[in-house]
């Protein structure tokens, strides 16, 4: 097979690998490894295993250890360090050191039916140490639940995991030299590795900065990425020149931007390369499985399978409970971690290179691997349900969060629920006691939640996107309800809940750009704000205010271009304190009419009522059940329908004459 038939061969097989696999919600990195398994000699064997791919797929572990370097700076360690330097380093420790000593005394104890060597199990406990952050913290984030308590223990964990995986990459290498000089090359290895990282951290940084900006100063993009792709592969040259591996080199080339302006630049950058390339990286892992083996061996799969999630779970389970976690949240985390992770597969494939594994035990291991973490979506998703019925007071702590929210809303009476209390919840909730307007936000950040409440502010801990805790904040009787988190997922979960239960409750939300708008409007968003066209509208007005355009122009420019966006700004809705002057009376304002068994213009359509004619304009119509209709299709009006009118005082008088009267 040509090299172009063996490149087509790759990306058909992983295309159809990542569609089938995003089709059924799973993360893409699942889908590499089934399509390297369909396509490996030991299946379809339409692509063999050769030497160059296999070099060209290290470079995929080259680019993801450069950034989990570029993602690693020192306040984030701070910040969670009870997390990362508790939680996370006693589990890596409690699993390579146990594990390792039990395969010792196994080997002391039955010399003729357990032969493996401390090399070979410190090698593989360190893989069996590793769960995966891709999978794990996808699935969290589409859940909302990295501001969890659960959440922030397993981010703790998963961060630490990482940064053990640093000096695996310089043992394992070692431990594969004769065992007379053993001790001598380790002892080498991680001499030279701190020479080494010694000299690239302490003037590396600086040198960096320095040089980022002298390529960023030429203005060329495509010079920008060749450098980025010069030094994150010249500096994994440098490490495998000096012994040590190549990901060393890369993840030293992270830090060393990380702390630089150009981290984020970098990072946009970068990540092409990145994917592609560990994408490739995971297909050869799969075609090293060996399905025929496999399956005489299934058993021992079966208990390669069950022994390390069991164990991990069991070992992050009592650490999460020790560290003061509550029973509900401890089990959650242990769940969270029990699967093997990507950096799992990267040390088995260096373990391996090393003649450190018997052959007989890498199909068995792989397929435990894989299938581990094809279970731990599932495992995610019925979380709540193995939490509950295993933990008791999980029961009892649910139930006293949903009472504190419904305690601290029983009397609250159209009143806006704010959905995450950031920056954005926070000056909402200012605006509406200024107008002394009744809220209750809902925030997953616990830290935040306690000094918000401290200080007076009407928050509480609860998930928005469980219908049980928007109940209890009084969906029913709200008036709005405001997503203020920029997640968009999220947000459709919050409408989904939303919609079921209180479908005539409008929604706000609040999003990045408009590449999601259909999304959200289908959903039954009554309105979406993208911060993209405020920024936009602000800096236009700045600008146009500077070069001399009079202000009150400037001013009515920026607001009707609001008005072409926002049809509910177009308007005001009237109230008994803006009957003031007559010019206010001839002001466009808004009116909702909401259609009962009675009216008049039920069963009509929009156009046979001639509301255009008389200078009302319809600004959105919903339906009982909740969903928006686009006035412009001419729909016929139903009962429970609630219709925003738009015009001035006397014309809108008379369209609600026409749609409620005879």
């Amino acid at each position: 097979m040509s090299a172009l038939e063996l490149t087509l061969v790759y990306l058909v097989a992983a295309v159809l690998g990542v569609v089938a696999f995003r089709s059924l919600k799973l993360p893409p990195m699942l889908g590499y490894l089934a399509v390297g398994v369909l396509i490996g000699p030991n299946a379809l064997a339409l692509a063999d295993d050769s030497a160059g791919v296999r070099h060209l797929a290290e470079f995929g572990v080259v680019f993801l250890m450069f950034v989990i370097g570029l993602e690693f700076n020192l306040s984030k360690l701070r910040a969670m360090r009870r997390h990362v330097f508790g939680l996370g380093l006693f589990q890596v420790l409690l699993t390579i050191v146990p594990a390792t000593l039990g395969a010792v005394l196994l080997a002391w104890l039955l010399p003729g039916q357990w032969r493996m060597g401390w090399q070979t199990a410190l090698a593989l406990s360190g893989a069996l140490a590793m769960s995966s952050t891709a999978i794990v913290v996808k699935l969290m984030s589409d859940r909302l639940e990295l501001d969890s308590e659960h959440g922030k223990r397993v981010m703790g964990v998963l961060l630490l995991q990482d940064l053990a995986v640093v000096p695996l990459l310089v043992l394992i290498p070692a431990l594969g030299s004769p065992g007379e000089v053993l001790a001598k090359e380790i002892g080498i290895a991680l001499a030279k590795a701190a020479v080494l990282l010694t000299i690239l951290l302490t003037g590396g940084q600086r040198l960096m900065r320095w040089w980022l900006t002298l390529v960023a100063r030429r203005k060329s993009e495509e010079l920008f990425v060749l450098n980025l792709l010069l030094v994150t592969l010249g500096l994994a040259w440098l490490t495998e020149m000096a012994g040590l591996s190549l990901a060393l080199g890369a993840f030293v080339a992270g830090i060393l931007i990380s702390e630089t302006e150009y981290k984020h630049q970098v990072e946009a950058d970068i990540r092409p390369f990145h994917d592609v390339l560990l994408g490739l990286f995971f297909i050869t892992i799969g075609m090293l499985l060996d399905w025929h083996p496999v399956l005489q061996r299934w058993g021992l799969v079966l208990l390669l399978l069950l022994a390390p999630v069991a164990f991990k779970l069991l070992l992050v389970t009592v650490l999460a409970r020790v560290f003061g976690a509550t029973t509900g949240v401890s089990l959650r985390t242990g769940l969270y971690l029990a699967q093997a992770g990507e950096f799992g597969f990267v040390l088995l494939a260096m373990a391996q290179q090393q003649k450190l594994i018997p052959a007989g035990l890498i199909n068995p291991i792989l397929a435990s691997m894989v299938l581990s973490m094809l279970a731990t979506p599932f495992i995610i998703q019925w979380s709540n349900r193995i939490v509950m019925k295993l933990v008791a007071s999980e029961w009892m702590m649910q139930s006293l969060q949903m009472t504190t929210i419904a305690r601290r809303s029983i009397n609250a009476n159209k009143h806006v629920i704010i959905c995450g209390y950031g920056r954005c919840g926070q000056n909402l909730a200012r605006m509406l006691e200024q107008e002394n307007i009744p809220y209750i936000a809902l925030d997953l950040d616990p830290d935040r939640v306690r000094q918000a409440a401290a200080a007076g502010d009407q928050v509480v801990f609860g998930d928005a996107s469980r219908l049980q805790a928007l109940i209890a904040a009084g969906l029913g009787r709200a008036s709005a309800l405001v997503i203020t988190y920029l997640d968009v997922p999220g947000a459709l979960k919050v409408l989904d809940k939303a919609r079921s239960h209180a479908p005539s409750v409008p929604v706000i939300v609040r999003t990045q750009d408009d590449h999601d708008l259909e999304r959200l409007t289908a959903a039954g968003a009554t309105e979406v704000v993208p911060e993209t066209l405020e920024s936009s509208l602000m800096l236009a007005s700045h600008a146009l205010a500077l070069v001399g355009v009079p202000m009150r122009r400037v001013l009515r420019t920026v607001q009707n271009q609001r008005d072409a966006r926002y049809n509910l700004l177009r308007g005001y809705f009237h109230g008994a304190d803006d009957d003031k002057t007559s010019e206010d009376q001839e002001q466009e304002r808004l009116s909702t009419v909401t259609l009962t068994g009675e009216a008049g213009g039920l069963g009509r359509n929009l156009s046979e009522l001639a509301l255009l004619a008389q200078g009302v304009r319809v600004v959105s119509l919903r339906r009982s059940n909740g969903h928006t209709v686009d006035p412009a299709t001419d729909p016929a009006l139903k009962d429970g329908d609630t219709l925003v009118l738009s015009g001035r005082p006397e014309p809108l008088a008379m369209a609600e004459q026409a749609l409620l009267g005879g």
